[in-house]
């Protein structure tokens, strides 16, 4: 554990729509997953998600319905939290560039920049692309086109702006990377932006003309800050800037920030450019996520066309099935090609078949041949126990390795071996012959065996099914994952220690956790 017992973890905030995505959730979730974990293993943990509520797509399509902006993002905004909420992503603050508290941290950004001479006016032409809130350069389009955004047409601007100057930062930046090459992860992202940082970095845009949407810049109110001294700035917000020396002294510099593969420029060379700027501290990591594509390689998402509906999904699956089936379906550190018939047969194979089927029969079998009471497993002593005790044990340490790398499909992957071993223990042990022979006692350590790895499978399970896991801990009789907010607790080390069971261990009633799905799925 770390000497500062604080963590700090942000995503990106979400250009917003009308209502998200799966391809949103996807993100909200894996952050979610990790700031869960944190507070497991301890960690007073700080959350912050959001929305970036002054992009030009909120002004166009205001602007397109006769409304004021703020009449249009309001009822989005509340519709973003409570989708996130049903979700169970467990932010300490939802954050809205509209706040109040963040204008004042954007434009304290704006004048730290503008006191250390990094900021000038100038002209600027170029293809704007209105998804991504940025200007392209010629090579950056296909086909005259966004490749994140090819359903809209960049529209050709040209504006007296005010700049940063990034350009200034070259030499400070290569010597970042140099020095902490881990600054952004993983690898074959942070290869991008190291080219990026070769070609030499030219300065860009902070400031928007002719609108009254958005904060006011300082010293020339004909001008609003644009996205990147406002929208990055929230991480900031979030730990108290500019004037909660105490919030800031705890929680910044930020232990992470988890971000899409598309905005790694903005995150791993403007933002560390800004803060040198301002004469702040950096986030220890950026971590860029990979993109959910269809089966056609393209990247999920509205404007495409080509996403799941987050609540219908959830209708089918179950919240929790959705958060494990994303998040082990598509690892999360890449982009990888799904289906609907994936998740359905992920669901089905993970969830329903090895992990629902080896709780069930656990609890079933311990109400039905000893009345619920299981003796202490710690005093297994046959090859076959010790081989499940030694495969929980290697489990664990997989899965603690992967979070800390953010490899969250392989942490997933890791607990769902230690389900698939007991199964394949309980079918070698045959917990049901031991009952029909009346050994009693070997029965006794075979369930207790099985349900002790079914503890710490709904301990590992927490952090991306955290009702599923409260369940499956219920049903075991066992003690829940204590309160995911930190609140005292002996930590994840602990409860994932063999043995950690209840010393008078009687289990309840069973319960199918993930009913199987029955739809009809492709061939």
């Amino acid at each position: 554990m770390s000497a500062r017992d604080t963590y700090y973890l942000t995503t990106a905030i979400f250009y917003p729509s009308q209502r998200p995505a799966l391809h949103s959730m996807f993100e909200a979730i894996g952050a979610d997953m990790i700031a869960r974990y944190q507070r497991l293993m301890g960690r007073e943990t700080r959350f912050l998600t959001g929305l970036d509520e002054h992009s030009a797509n909120v002004e166009r399509d205001a602007r397109d319905r006769g409304m004021d902006p703020r009449d249009l993002i309001d009822p989005w905004a509340a519709t973003w939290k409570r989708t996130f909420e049903r979700y169970a992503i467990s932010f300490d603050r939802f954050i809205r560039t509209t706040d109040p508290d963040h204008a004042v941290a954007s434009i304290e950004m704006v004048k730290r920049a503008q006191a250390n001479g990094d900021v000038y006016q100038g002209v600027y032409s170029g293809w704007f692309c209105t998804g991504c809130n940025e200007f392209k350069t010629d090579q950056q389009l296909v086909d005259g086109r966004c490749p994140d955004h090819p359903t809209l047409d960049p529209q050709w601007l040209e504006e007296n702006n005010y700049f940063f100057r990034l350009s200034a930062y070259q030499e400070r930046l290569e010597a970042l990377y140099r020095e902490n090459p881990s600054f952004c992860e993983p690898p074959h992202f942070r290869n991008e932006v190291l080219g990026w940082l070769r070609e030499g970095l030219r300065d860009f845009s902070i400031s928007r003309s002719g609108t009254n949407w958005g904060i006011p810049f300082p010293g020339d109110e004909a001008h609003r800050i644009y996205v990147w001294f406002d929208a990055l700035t929230n991480y900031l917000t979030g730990a108290g800037f500019p004037n909660d020396e105490a919030e800031m002294a705890k929680w910044w510099p930020a232990d992470l920030h988890v971000i899409g593969k598309n905005i790694t420029r903005f995150h791993c060379l403007y933002w560390p450019a800004m803060l040198m700027s301002a004469g702040l501290p950096l986030p220890k990591q950026v971590f860029a996520h990979g993109f959910m594509l269809d089966v056609s390689g393209q990247r999920m998402s509205k404007t495409t066309g080509n996403t799941e509906d987050p609540d219908e999904v959830a209708d089918t699956f179950g919240v929790d099935g959705v958060r494990y089936m994303v998040l082990r379906e598509v690892p999360f550190e890449r982009d990888t090609n799904v289906t609907y018939d994936g998740f359905v047969r992920r669901y089905n194979a993970d969830l329903a078949n090895d992990l629902g089927n080896l709780v069930n029969r656990t609890v079933s079998m311990a109400g039905r041949y000893l009345d619920g009471q299981l003796p202490p497993v710690a005093d297994a002593t046959e090859p076959a126990d010790l081989e499940i005790r030694a495969t929980a044990e290697r489990v664990v340490a997989a899965y603690h390795a992967a979070m800390v790398e953010h490899r969250l499909a392989d942490a997933l992957a890791a607990m769902m071996d230690l389900a698939g071993a007991t199964n394949g223990y309980a079918e070698g042990q045959a917990p049901w012959a031991l009952s029909k022979a009346g050994e009693t006692e070997r029965l006794g350590q075979v369930l207790a065996v099985m349900a002790e790895a079914c503890r710490i499978v709904g301990h590992l399970l927490a952090p991306v099914a955290p009702d599923a896991a409260r369940r499956l801990e219920e049903q075991l009789g066992a003690p829940p994952p204590y309160d995911e907010r930190g609140a005292g607790g002996p930590g994840l080390d602990a409860l994932l220690a063999w043995g950690g069971g209840p010393a008078d261990w009687r289990t309840g009633s069973p319960t199918p956790l993930f009913p199987r799905v029955e739809v009809e799925v492709s061939a």
